[in-house]
């Protein structure tokens, strides 16, 4: 008698992505090339600030200063350098006099002034402490791209040799400006050190170079329409020239992520005789369902930057979601597509015989499914559940312990130090900053509107010279019914005692309203928005990532573990950057000048990426674990499987995308450096620490209430839910093939399935039977 089997099951969903496959791909190659188009030149049109609250008070005052004071804003500054000779020598007097004059003429340049023609007051702060060194100083008008292109029209002019002295250009236009162009210069040099080394990775791991071209087929897609998403956002909002070197990590570490676990499904059912219309259905129905959990928890993590004011942050958010759905889209329209087409082939081409010799092949579809492929994860697992509690306590001291330098965090501002230091604008804001009395540029303004007499102005003065920390103060300058004041605080300019300082001018009386702004007013102001939304932010983190979890898994416990799993494995990376990147170790090695503070808004970005990549892996895990406790019933041996079946394959997608993010954290700029090494850190330390060590302990210690939800939850979830491998049980699919003799209607084989049956979890008995159904009625009908 002929044996048979579960029919093959062949959704909706992949009649609609298979339906088609080279129409689909043909689709895909003309919408990508347009993409291309639409996002030429994105870079250009990015801006490189966004650090700064704009519903806050320093930026309501810098606008304002702006518009009635232009003059009171230089951001472009020309050091002149005289040489072994004083600034006041005749000829660099008039030499420096002819390039202010020259400026003052170019299109675009507003403000100019200099030490030569300042008053007595304000002419000390632009003369260096030695006497060789002075300032000329303007403005620069328009946004940052009007900015740019007159810088990149006017530099070349005024830098270098003019007669007696050596000019130099600087300012916050020309350190902006700098920094991108060099983070557009490293962006392409991290994808060329990137893309090769990912496609030997995936080689390596695959065994096919066939199978290795498909996740970076994936993630040259979800790159370039993300790419072209940002250069329309662009044409309605700031977007922040940071957000591309995400686009490019994300979109190839999740597009390897992804492709690799569904051609990995896809081999596994290709391995038990599926054909590959069949094998890409049971592919989506189980990898697929926890890449689309997978993409919604990471795209959450990232939507949480939406809710702060500093469009730094929001275009984080625009590029992440982007890319991130972008990255799944493609993995479950377009690869089962291609998977259809390839067939068996997908495991053509194995690079890796090149180096075996003759050697038996370890990477044959075969060894996929064997089930001595993942022994060593499995032994692991096993070896930690014995001694659960020394491995939770332990691993949770070590991650605490790797998270202390946290604790001594200071905030601080993105300046010029973000640069190395042989850039040009670097260079110049150094001499300031070490050469020039009390950091010219970077002082506080108090903008004064409403009427009053000179008698007031003075006495305000007065009040504000007498406030601790302040240097000097300069003004009032009036126009109208507005004035300003410039105090210059002692020491750096966004130290504590100038945040203090902050504090201070605000709370002192004024017959008139007053405003603050100025480089401290500006950290101040962020800190506190931070501060504002966070709790926010963290928030729907949490709640949506536990709603999440609830459906992927049926379990109330779950989700609490894995939200505060996630969160502790975080830890490393948060105590490196402070003792990295602030504390300076290490700074010569990795090349870069430390600010002794970080960036107010680079922890919380990068909290949320590590964040949604850590779920990114949990969930991976997590599905598989819940897979096998539904056949099973068996806790342990659920926890054991489900590393067994993806510890190898989350380390393989660690490490490729640790990769990527270590070739994103090669850039010269420290901002980016540190988000790509710190974010490539949380990655490994997931992988390896959290999901081999600390999970399979806190479920083993937690045992079978893991799985406990109340009755309503319960119910809730099994009409609702979604988990790999719901409403498909490969075990019970095997069994009716174990009564040969009488095929699925054979006594034995209704008694193996009801023994399957009952190893159940509740949940899935009703699913469970319905399959046994409907493999004996379709036995019954072929007899």
């Amino acid at each position: 008698m002929t044996e048979v089997n579960s029919p093959p099951r062949v959704g909706a969903w992949t009649r609609f992505v298979t339906a088609r496959p080279r129409l689909s791909l043909l689709a895909a190659l003309v919408l990508t090339a347009l993409a291309v188009l639409a996002g030429s030149g994105v870079a250009d049109r990015l801006g490189s600030g966004g650090w700064e609250d704009p519903a806050a008070e320093s930026t309501y005052a810098t606008r304002a200063l702006e518009r009635e004071f232009p003059d009171s804003q230089p951001n472009f500054l020309l050091l002149v350098d005289a040489g072994s000779a004083s600034v006041d020598d005749p000829a660099v007097a008039a030499e420096a006099e002819r390039l202010a004059e020259r400026l003052a003429r170019e299109k675009g340049v507003i403000g100019v002034g200099s030490y030569w023609q300042a008053e007595p007051s304000a002419a000390a702060a632009l003369r260096a402490k030695d006497g060789h060194e002075a300032l000329i100083a303007a403005r620069l008008t328009g946004d940052e791209t009007a900015m740019g292109e007159t810088l990149d029209r006017i530099v070349p002019s005024f830098r270098g040799t003019h007669g007696p002295v050596e000019v130099k250009v600087g300012g916050m236009v020309a350190v902006r400006h700098e920094m991108q162009t060099i983070i557009q210069e490293d962006l392409t040099r991290a994808e060329v050190i990137a893309l090769p080394v990912t496609l030997v990775l995936l080689v390596m791991v695959f065994g096919s170079a066939v199978a290795a071209l498909l996740p970076l087929g994936i993630g040259i897609v979800a790159i370039l329409g993300t790419n072209a998403i940002l250069r329309g956002l662009t044409e309605f909002t700031d977007v922040s020239i940071f957000a591309i070197n995400l686009t490019t990590a994300l979109g190839l570490g999740l597009a390897v992520d992804y492709a690799l676990f569904i051609v990995r499904r896809y081999r596994e059912e290709l391995s038990t005789g599926a054909e590959p219309l069949t094998a890409v259905g049971t592919t989506l129905r189980t990898a697929g369902r926890t890449v689309l959990f997978s993409a919604l928890t990471v795209a959450v993590s990232l939507a949480a930057m939406l809710l702060f004011p500093q469009y730094f942050l929001r275009s984080f958010a625009y590029a992440g979601i982007a890319v991130v759905l972008l990255a799944a889209a493609a993995a479950l329209i377009l690869l089962p597509a291609a998977l259809v087409l390839l067939g068996h082939r997908v495991n053509a081409l194995d690079l890796r015989k090149l180096v075996r010799r003759g050697r038996p092949s370890k990477a044959t579809v075969v060894a996929d499914t064997s089930d001595e492929e993942g022994s060593a994860w499995a032994r692991t697992a096993s070896l930690v559940m014995r001694r659960a509690p020394f491995f939770a306590l332990g691993t949770t001291a070590v991650l605490v312990l790797l998270g202390l330098p946290f604790l001594g965090v200071k905030f601080g501002t993105a300046d010029d130090r973000q640069l190395p230091t042989g850039a040009e604008s670097h260079v110049v804001q150094q001499h300031i900053r070490e050469g020039f009395p009390g950091s010219p540029g970077g002082g506080l303004e108090v903008l004064a509107e409403g009427r009053a007499t000179e008698a007031q102005y003075a006495a305000y003065k007065q009040r504000i010279a007498a406030l601790p920390d302040v240097l000097r103060v300069e003004g009032p300058l009036v126009k109208g019914d507005s004035a300003y004041f410039t105090v210059q605080p002692e020491g750096e300019p966004v130290d504590d005692p100038a945040q203090r300082l902050v504090g201070e001018l605000r709370e002192t009386a004024a017959p008139f309203d007053t405003k603050v702004t100025g480089t401290a007013a500006v950290l101040v102001d962020s800190k506190d928005a931070i501060a504002e939304q966070l709790p926010w932010a963290a928030a729907f983190i949490a709640i949506v990532t536990l709603l999440l979890v609830f459906l992927l898994t049926g379990s109330v416990l779950i989700p609490i573990q894995a939200v505060v799993l996630n969160a502790l494995s975080l830890t490393a990376m948060f105590g490196a950057v402070v003792w990295i990147f602030q504390d300076g170790h290490l700074s010569g090695l990795l090349g870069f000048t430390s600010p002794g503070s970080i960036e107010t808004t680079l922890p919380v970005l990068m909290f949320c990426v590590a964040f949604g990549l850590s779920m990114d892996y949990g969930v991976f895990l997590l599905s598989r674990i819940k897979e096998e406790y539904d056949h099973t019933g068996d806790h342990e041996q659920a926890v054991r499987h489900g590393l067994q079946r993806t510890g190898g394959l989350i380390t393989a997608a660690a490490v490729i995308l640790a990769v990527v993010m270590v070739a994103i954290g090669t850039s010269r700029v420290t901002n980016t450096k540190m988000l790509g090494l710190g974010i490539a850190l949380a990655v490994l330390m997931d992988a390896m620490i959290i999901r081999s060590l600390l999970v399979p302990a806190v479920m083993r210690l937690t045992g079978k209430a893991t799985w406990w939800a109340p009755g309503p939850l319960r119910r809730l979830h099994q009409r609702f839910g979604l988990s790999e491998g719901q409403g498909d049980s490969p075990r019970l699919n095997s069994a009716p093939q174990r009564g040969a003799g009488n095929c699925a209607t054979s006594h034995d084989g209704a008694a193996d399935d009801n023994r399957h049956i009952e190893a159940l979890t509740p949940e899935a008995k009703a699913h469970a039977r319905s399959d046994v159904r409907a493999v004996r009625a379709t036995a019954r009908g072929q007899k």
